[in-house]
């Protein structure tokens, strides 16, 4: 079983910054890509930036040049920090890790940080 754990969200401003950390944890043989979504209320769930082993990014246009997503293969955690934050960028972010494990091939979900950008 994988675990995937999120920390970072919270509330701030118009402008404001936060960075996000996703950690995976488990039987782990190795992690492929790795990404962040959002899903604002009302809205269906959305891609936001994904990294590859490799670490070649691609990044949803509303984030491009404000988000940056990195990640550290061995701890197996994926970061992004989140910069001139707009109250369009409200969501729950979860993180999402395509896994190669001892029962195979998966993907895993976290349970998601709530990020809020209101003055």
């Amino acid at each position: 079983q994988v675990q995937l754990v999120e920390s970072g969200g919270g509330l701030v401003q118009p402008g404001g910054s936060l960075r996000l950390s996703c950690a995976a944890s488990g039987s782990i043989f190795s992690i492929n890509a790795m990404g962040w979504y959002r899903q604002a209320p009302g809205k269906q769930r959305e891609l936001v930036a994904a990294i590859t082993s490799g670490g070649s990014t691609n990044y949803a246009d509303a984030v491009k040049g404000r988000f940056t997503i990195s990640r550290d293969n061995a701890k197996n955690t994926v970061y992004m920090q989140m910069n001139s934050l707009k109250p369009e960028d409200t969501a729950l972010y979860s993180c999402n890790a395509d896994t190669r494990t001892p029962l195979g091939l998966a993907e895993y979900w976290g349970q998601g940080t709530q990020v809020t950008v209101s003055s």
